[in-house]
């Protein structure tokens, strides 16, 4: 039979344990860790929470490092005037506390100019057709980010539309970017047409693609006039605006209804890899 003073210990103790609970920093990193591509770990899940009470990363919390949370990563890196690495080392995960200590919050962060919202990993799986002109077009602005993957390998890049009016025209934001396009290419540039699936703003959109950079020379000024432009395109404007991810020039991506620029006209291939694409899941 439990007396007052141990009544009165056992509520003390409980006390303790709570308060001992509310105290625990569980916003806190590890000491001087960096963040990278297939981590797994509570950091990863702290990073994931951070970013999303900041608005930067739009799914579940898994504490998994993929390419949705690099992605995140670099929008906050660059909407902040950091290095734009993808990696979340010391400086990245510093800012990120400094906001969070702040209080700020998704409503009130700064985004930046290039802020995607993507639907990977939320449970939604629809794949969308959806109507270049009317509905892709203002959806996905000039200078915003999206997640392209290739609907027979499974892999996954990033790219940000950089110029195009009857298609995207869009530029990868890294090396390994690159690198992925190039090997879903098959390992070497080519116009055929893939099927792709594009998520942005927590959208799943039917695409096909072209892997072959064009109109561009990496490394020299933007938009300026050049010489021996990437895919034979001889003399013109530079229609490179990304500089260091290793392509030089864009790559076309097609919605429905998309047309050309040369001909501007409905490329029945690029349509019909559409479908594929619409059909995949």
């Amino acid at each position: 039979m439990l007396t007052r003073k141990s009544v009165v210990s056992l509520g003390i103790l409980t006390l303790l344990f709570f308060t001992a609970i509310a105290t625990i920093p569980v916003s806190a990193y590890s000491e001087g860790v960096v963040l990278r591509q297939e981590m797994e770990n509570s950091d990863v899940m702290r990073l994931q929470q951070d970013l999303k009470a900041l608005g930067y990363f739009d799914v579940t919390p898994t504490g998994y490092f993929g390419s949705i949370t690099e992605s995140s990563v670099r929008n906050f890196q660059q909407g902040h005037g950091l290095t734009v690495d993808g990696l979340a080392g010391p400086a990245t995960i510093s800012k990120i506390r400094s906001l969070k200590n702040a209080g700020h919050t998704q409503q009130t962060v700064s985004r930046g100019g290039s802020r995607t919202e993507v639907a990977s990993q939320t449970g939604q799986t629809n794949v969308k057709m959806m109507s270049w002109f009317d509905e892709v077009k203002p959806l996905w602005n000039r200078g915003e980010n999206a997640v392209v993957t290739d609907v027979g390998t499974g892999l996954s890049f990033n790219v940000q539309r950089t110029y195009g009016r009857n298609h995207a025209d869009v530029e990868t934001l890294t090396k390994e970017d690159t690198r992925i396009l190039k090997e879903i290419a098959g390992g070497s540039w080519s116009w055929k047409r893939i099927p792709v699936i594009v998520e942005v703003h927590g959208q799943r959109i039917a695409a096909s693609m072209s892997p072959m950079p064009h109109a561009g020379v990496d490394g020299l000024p933007t938009n300026q006039t050049v010489n021996n432009r990437s895919g034979g395109f001889g003399t013109g404007t530079n229609l490179n605006a990304i500089h260091g991810n290793g392509m030089d020039g864009h790559i076309d991506i097609h919605f429905n209804g998309s047309r050309t620029h040369g001909s501007n006209s409905v490329c029945s291939d690029h349509q019909a890899a559409i479908k594929k694409a619409f059909n995949s899941q």
